[in-house]
C-alpha cells in the first residue's frame, strides 16, 4: 500500500485549520472584516476559491443578516437540502426557525393547477410570514425571480436575500436581476451556488451572531 504523508491533526482542529489554509491562500482581497468569514465558509464548503470573485454583497448585507438573525428571523430556503444544512440549534437559541415550503402538498397542487414552479409558489408563501425573514435560495432561479416580483408588488420584504441559485438556465440572469433590486442581498454571481453554498452562508451569519467561529 502507497504510504502517504499526511497531517496528524485533532479532530476538533480540524475545521480551524481548513480555515487557517484558506486565509494564507486567498490572496489580496477587498473584503470587510464582517463579509470575510462568510467567503471563508463558502470557500470550506466547496474547496473552491472561485466564490472569492463572485461572492458580493450590498454594503448592509452582514448587518442585516445578523439582526434579522438576533430579531428571531425566519430561514426560508427552496430546499430540503439547504434546510437540512442550516444550523437550526444556534438559529432556534434566538427565537428563529427554518422552514421550506417546496414539499408542502398544499404548495405542489397549487403550482399543478396554476401551472408554476413549486420554487415560485414557495415565495408567495414567504411573503405571508410575520417577523424579519431571510430568503436563503440556492437551487431555483424561478424562486429568486418571483422574491423580485413579489419585493417589485411590495408584497415581501425580507431583511435579507442570499441569491445563490446553481445551473445553467435563467440562473445568471435571476442573480442580475436580484442585484439590481433594492434591499440587502449576497449573491455568488455567475453559475456557480448550490443548496450547500446557501446554508453555509446561513451558518456563517449565524455563528457571527452567536459570538462564535463554530457551534
Amino acid at each position: 500500500m502507497k504510504e502517504y504523508k499526511l497531517q496528524r491533526v485533532a479532530p476538533a482542529e480540524i475545521e480551524a485549520r481548513s480555515m487557517e489554509i484558506i486565509e494564507s491562500e486567498l490572496g489580496p482581497h477587498s473584503f470587510t472584516a464582517e463579509q470575510l468569514p462568510i467567503v471563508k465558509r463558502c470557500i470550506h464548503t466547496s474547496a473552491d476559491f472561485d466564490y472569492a470573485k463572485h461572492l458580493v454583497f450590498t454594503d448592509r448585507a452582514v448587518s442585516a443578516g445578523l439582526a434579522a438573525i438576533r430579531g428571531g428571523c425566519t430561514i426560508v430556503t427552496d430546499t430540503e437540502m439547504a434546510r437540512s444544512g442550516v444550523n437550526k440549534r444556534v438559529l432556534g437559541k434566538f427565537g428563529g426557525q427554518a422552514v421550506c415550503f417546496m414539499s408542502d402538498p398544499d404548495v405542489a397542487a397549487e403550482a399543478k393547477e396554476r401551472g408554476e414552479t413549486r420554487a415560485t409558489v414557495s415565495m408567495e408563501r414567504a411573503a405571508a410570514l410575520t417577523g424579519p425573514v431571510i430568503l436563503a435560495i440556492g437551487n431555483a432561479p424561478t424562486a429568486l425571480v418571483r422574491a423580485c416580483e413579489l419585493m417589485e408588488e411590495g408584497k415581501l420584504s425580507p431583511a435579507l436575500i442570499i441569491g445563490v441559485p446553481v445551473g445553467f438556465v435563467n440562473v445568471v440572469e435571476s442573480k442580475e436581476l436580484l442585484r439590481a433590486m433594492p434591499g440587502e442581498h449576497i449573491i455568488a454571481m455567475g453559475r456557480k451556488g448550490g443548496s450547500n453554498i446557501a446554508a453555509a452562508i446561513c451558518n456563517a451569519l449565524l455563528y457571527m451572531a452567536s459570538g462564535n467561529a463554530r457551534e
